[in-house]
């Protein structure tokens, strides 16, 4: 007789994306977004997962606001000059980031109505704070939808930032936000510099330092992810970053393409509603560690 278990399907996913936010790129710039076109193709060809296929609305201005100044908002939307060294201005930037901030928004509806959803855009959001764009970000994207879960009727809303970096600009702006939760496991010395410590007790911050051991790396996370639970979020967005990668560029992190398919389980254990939102990777394996952690995310 077949084990009923072994015949479950796994959960289908509603990946958000729009093929536009391919078309920005600076020479030399680590920020690819081609490697957009390189996921979307993998998961197309793969067969053992069921995937929807949304194209995002932009952000509305009224979402943005909740997240940024306005000084910030006219910047990104008028300004023809880079932002800083590390995050430079492209035509049509502001459309761009409108769309990755309507990703996410999409994603948590998705995750309200029950169904699980990764947005699947760029540029990425978590650096850039209240009033400054940076570290290769614009809008982000995470905080505008964790504030829209606040306003929608969501009184506990937690965002669990798993990439290398720190998301300081979550975190700048979510800080005592009444509701909000933020969490962030990430390389310390590494860019920015910043989260080395807790801030309170609904902004917590886990350094893990360069060249970790796996496992040491993978025990830092289970116990981020315990406080996460601890605190009892009624949804999760999730900064899906997977520069923490072994062979990624850009830092020294030591998780290898399993980790990221554990993490996927890990978030779906939570038991709530869950979303992700693509932040950073910039290894050119970077197509199979998203599908591994969506492997993980379904159950598969």
């Amino acid at each position: 007789m077949t084990d009923a278990s072994s015949m479950r399907m796994p959960t289908p996913i509603s990946i958000i994306t729009d093929a536009r936010c391919t078309q920005y790129h600076r020479e030399g710039h680590p920020e690819r977004p081609a490697r957009i076109q390189e996921t979307t193709a993998l998961l197309k060809q793969q067969k053992g997962l069921e995937l929807s296929w949304i194209q995002p609305e932009p952000a509305p201005r009224e979402a943005v606001q909740r997240a940024h100044s306005a000084d910030l908002i006219r910047n990104v939307m008028e300004s023809r000059e880079d932002f800083d060294g590390d995050t430079p201005w492209h035509p049509g930037i502001h459309e761009h980031t409108l769309r990755a901030a309507g990703g996410a928004l999409r994603a948590l509806r998705e995750a309200g109505q029950g169904r699980r959803a990764f947005s699947l855009l760029r540029p990425p959001g978590h650096h850039a704070t209240r009033s400054q764009a940076m570290g290769f970000c614009y809008f982000n994207s995470i905080a505008i939808a964790a504030l829209a879960a606040r306003h929608e009727g969501f009184k506990r809303v937690a965002v669990f930032d798993f990439d290398v970096h720190h998301g300081n600009g979550t975190e700048d702006i979510l800080l005592n936000q009444e509701g909000m939760m933020f969490i962030s496991v990430h390389q310390s010395p590494c860019y920015p510099g910043t989260g080395l410590t807790h801030r309170g007790p609904q902004s917590r911050n886990f350094t893990v330092r360069p060249s970790t051991p796996r496992l040491d790396y993978r025990k830092i996370l289970e116990g981020a992810i315990a406080e996460l639970q601890q605190w009892k979020p009624d949804i999760v967005g999730v900064s899906a970053g997977f520069d923490a990668y072994a062979r990624d560029p850009l830092a020294q992190g030591t998780l290898e393409r399993e980790d990221f398919h554990w993490l996927g389980e890990r978030m779906t254990g939570l038991g709530v509603p869950v979303f992700s939102v693509l932040e950073g990777g910039y290894s050119s394996d970077l197509p199979e560690l998203i599908l591994q952690y969506l492997r993980g995310i379904a159950g598969a």
